[in-house]
């Protein structure tokens, strides 16, 4: 990568992804959270009905620690499911919960037609700073996937790390762990949000060597508030290049630059990684639908009829 941003690689080794070139569609999928108030709820159904007209792959829904949102999770998942026409996913973790319990919350979404969980290890509870199985518990993301299989058909998606989870003892293990869950029934990975492609293009080509093949979507987190995108990239390993901090310096009170600053920078990560093969990608909209919109526009997803007129527009100029 050059200090500037985003430098284009060829695609990676293996048959990871498939060739580069102007034709192929890019898919996109979106995470949501339930809304803790009735202004939050609001603004996400704002972004739901935003995003919708996009035809995402999917859009899913978090769920926080110990089942402490699994209501309003599973209320969420519900009323997308019921409502629009998206499919929806939603998310279930192990942290400071039974087997039991946490199967229940799986049948729960089942019952509900809920057929795609995202099965996550889950992060410790707030207080603790590090994770710690619960007695009868499942403990760990592979387990828990297993245990998914045994309750029902689940297309199940799985969290990966390009830049390494921060409990595990090195990219290696980080990996093996990976291949456990894909062995253990996943359909899909998601990755961590990261800056630097070169660094997800190498963890692709590592994946795919170790066997790992199952679909890997790049996770894309849009650079609205970047003092927030630092910590939560603290929290979760990822490295923030001195490139994108450049970028937002100086813009602390100053909202419409950083968006189109943002919505540039996202666009930018996402034509590179399609440039080298990719063709999904995953936002962390943050409940926040118009950027994530925009960044979609200008990659060439937009609604159906728009996308025709496109078609023809240039179909005609050619």
């Amino acid at each position: 990568m050059n200090s500037g941003g985003f430098a284009t690689r060829g695609a990676p080794g293996g048959a990871s992804v498939r060739p580069a070139g102007g034709t192929r569609q890019k898919s996109v999928s979106f995470e949501f959270f339930p809304p803790k108030t009735e202004k939050m709820e609001a603004a996400l159904w704002e972004s739901v009905e935003r995003l919708e007209p996009l035809s995402p792959t999917f859009v899913s829904v978090t769920y926080g620690a110990g089942g402490s949102t699994r209501e309003r999770t599973l209320a969420t998942v519900k009323k997308i499911a019921a409502e629009t026409t998206m499919p929806v996913a939603a998310h279930l973790t192990c942290v400071a919960a039974t087997k039991d319990e946490v199967d229940s919350a799986a049948r729960s979404f089942l019952d509900a037609g809920i057929n795609h969980i995202v099965a996550l290890r889950g992060d410790p509870p707030e207080g603790d700073s590090k994770y710690t199985p619960h007695p009868g518990g499942y403990d760990c993301a592979a387990s828990l996937v297993e245990g998914l299989r045994r309750i029902g058909d689940f297309e199940i998606s799985v969290a990966a790390y390009p830049e390494v989870h921060p409990d595990a003892a090195s990219a290696e293990a980080d990996l093996d762990n990976l291949k456990r869950k894909v062995d253990a029934g996943a359909t899909r990975a998601i990755t961590q949000f990261f800056f630097s492609n070169d660094t997800f293009l190498r963890f692709l080509d590592r994946a795919r060597a170790a066997g790992i093949d199952i679909p890997i979507i790049p996770g894309i987190m849009p650079v609205t508030n970047f003092k927030n995108v630092r910590r939560f990239a603290g929290m979760c390993g990822a490295v923030v290049p001195q490139w994108l901090a450049d970028r937002f310096e100086g813009l602390d009170d100053d909202p419409e630059t950083r968006s189109l600053i943002a919505a540039t920078t996202a666009v930018e990560q996402c034509l590179d990684l399609h440039e080298a093969g990719v063709d999904g990608f995953h936002f962390y909209t943050l409940n926040r639908a118009n950027l994530s919109y925009a960044i979609c526009h200008m990659l060439g997803v937009r609604p159906q009829d728009e996308a025709i007129d496109a078609g023809l527009q240039l179909s005609m100029a050619s």
